[in-house]
């Protein structure tokens, strides 16, 4: 600041002398002594320049405190940019929201964060405490404006609070308020700054780890946590449990925090799953195991111990998690399992040999009762009583021989699980099949309709297939309806990767309701017919089974049978 002191002095000494002058000079034209003119002219010119230099200190002394009060603005000015300057910075740095709210004038400004935290243009943020307040989630907002008016009167001067923010999408974000208030020399409550925090992902990470928590605690597997390091080269020590491994091992989490799992070792544990549990922990990889473990009371279960280690951001390791089952009870129904299985097979070779015998063994004497029955038909026999008594033995021997026969049957497709398979034309078998029946299809004259067009070849074993549609049609003359023509319907599709035969009659129909789990069965029977063996159907199955396909059955007393049979393409 340029002092104006001396330029000031200078004018004021200046004009002071040339208004002396003049009055002097009017002065002497009134009175004619020279010597009283110079006398009074001292005299002013001492008074002039003596009240110059009083008026020069006070001009100065005033200037110098100018100039105390101008540096002073100066420096509130510079502190007031640089704060202002800070403030910004601030601001954008922790990317708050910052209010100021005027209380008795219910003036509020908002910076830059209210756009982009929120998404508003500054001409859609008002200028009130309402428009604030109406932003506020309606189940928080109630609770939120008493919490802050209390804080309010009571003139705390710090105030914080979490509540959900409407944003300009409508949507909601949860915000960490905090305030402080700014009073005035009577106490009274004139102005409150504060800043929003976008809090939401915190919330959002909040509410999935309380879920998780939930998951572990409610979980019905024992789950533990252990430090991620080891220095006698053992499982790391516990540092958290969840109550069903309470359950499992009885320990409760004050007993076994800060101890090793080592303590669930016993004589019965398997060291080699041991040991391959700590080359994995050694590795750093995940690792399960089965063993046998001990409860604290040294009781023995079988344990599925699994442990997986988990990493920090810098992919170093922070905790192992092991989850462990109490497989105690599953183990049991293994070993029990296994022991079936030996059984069964047993069961297995043992009826395999016996069928063999059966089937082979009795076949020669069988022939040769045969042979000497068809002998003894030739001699006469006077005593009716010997003749009616060869006469039964002979029937049995006969159907003894067709009992063997179908148990040959039936070995030799038990016995044949991977047949020869070809591609054969399913109106070829057909025709094979009703020259073999032209007899009783002569006889009954049937109606029948074969649709082949869409599956006129047929990947499958030639025998079989011939087999199982000869015993079909064989069924449905033999259980024809003596009250309505005899109606057949054989057809063959695709679907999906699937060929499907349907063979439909409009026979007597079966009751499935108390036959269904039977009808497939070995010599089942369900009408008295006396050619009817209980074999075909039998038949019929275990060779769709051993190409690999599936038969089912849909059918109504007097109405009919369907058979479907699917085979995988």
């Amino acid at each position: 600041m340029k002092s104006k002191t001396l330029p000031i002095t200078l004018i004021y000494v200046i004009i002071s002398l040339i208004m002396a002058i003049l009055c002097h000079k009017l002065l002497t034209t009134y009175f004619s002594k020279i010597e009283y003119f110079y006398l009074f002219l001292i005299k002013d010119l001492f008074f002039i320049v003596t009240t110059g230099f009083i008026f020069n200190y006070i001009l100065s002394k005033n200037e110098k405190k100018n100039i105390s009060i101008f540096e002073k603005l100066k420096s509130t000015n510079e502190e007031i940019k640089e704060s202002n300057e800070k403030y910004d910075i601030v601001a954008k740095a922790t990317s708050d929201t910052i209010w100021d709210w005027k209380i008795q004038e219910d003036s509020i400004n908002w910076n830059k964060g209210i756009e982009a935290v929120f998404g508003y243009n500054q001409s859609e943020v008002g200028k009130t405490s309402k428009w604030w307040f109406d932003k506020i989630h309606p189940e928080d907002s109630i609770r939120m404006s008493i919490k802050l008016y209390s804080f309010i009167e009571q003139k705390t001067e710090k105030w914080q609070d979490q509540y959900r923010f409407k944003c300009a999408d409508g949507t909601y974000k949860y915000v960490l308020d905090r305030g402080f208030l700014l009073k005035d020399e009577n106490g009274r409550a004139i102005r409150m700054i504060g800043a929003i925090q976008d809090i939401t992902k915190q919330k959002e990470e909040e509410q999935r780890l309380k879920l998780l928590e939930t998951v572990i605690t409610q979980s019905k597997d024992s789950i533990l946590i252990t430090e991620a390091n080891s220095a006698d080269k053992k499982i790391p020590k516990i540092v958290y449990v969840n109550p069903a491994f309470s359950h499992m091992s009885g320990y409760l989490s004050h007993e076994i925090i800060g101890k090793s799992p080592n303590i669930f070792k016993g004589p019965k544990s398997d060291s080699e799953e041991l040991k391959k549990l700590l080359r994995a922990i050694k590795n750093e990889e995940e690792c399960l195991i089965e063993t046998i473990s001990y409860t604290k009371n040294k009781e023995e279960f079988w344990v599925r111990f699994s442990m997986i280690p988990i990493f920090s951001n810098e992919g170093v390791i922070s905790h192992w998690i092991s989850i462990q089952r109490d497989i105690t009870d599953e183990k049991k129904l293994e070993t029990e399992k296994e022991h079936l299985i030996r059984e069964l097979t047993q069961n297995n070779k043992d009826l395999k040999q016996f069928s063999y015998i059966t089937s082979h063994n009795l076949r020669a004497p069988l022939s040769n009762l045969i042979g000497l029955l068809n002998l003894i038909e030739s001699i006469p026999i006077e005593n009716p009583e010997l003749e009616e008594i060869l006469a039964g033995f002979t029937k049995s021997t006969h159907l003894l021989n067709e009992t063997i026969n179908d148990l040959v049957k039936v070995i030799i497709i038990k016995d044949n699980p991977s047949m020869q398979k070809e591609e054969v034309s399913l109106k070829e078998i057909f025709e094979n099949v009703f020259s073999q029946l032209s007899f009783q299809i002569e006889l009954h004259k049937p109606i029948i309709k074969l649709k082949f067009d869409r599956v006129p070849l047929l990947n499958t074993n030639k025998a079989y297939i011939e087999s199982i549609l000869l015993n079909l049609l064989t069924n449905s003359i033999k259980y024809k309806s003596e009250n309505r023509k005899l109606k057949i319907a054989i057809t063959a599709e695709h679907i999906d990767n699937h060929t499907i035969l349907t063979f439909k009659d409009n026979g007597i129909g079966i009751d499935l309701e108390r036959n269904g789990d039977k009808v497939f069965g070995l010599y089942q029977r369900f009408h008295n017919y006396p050619d009817s063996k209980g074999l075909g159907l039998y038949l019929v199955k275990s060779q769709v089974e051993t190409m690999g396909g599936t038969i089912s059955i849909e059918s109504e007393v007097n109405k009919g049978t369907t058979f479907i049979i699917t085979f995988k393409n």
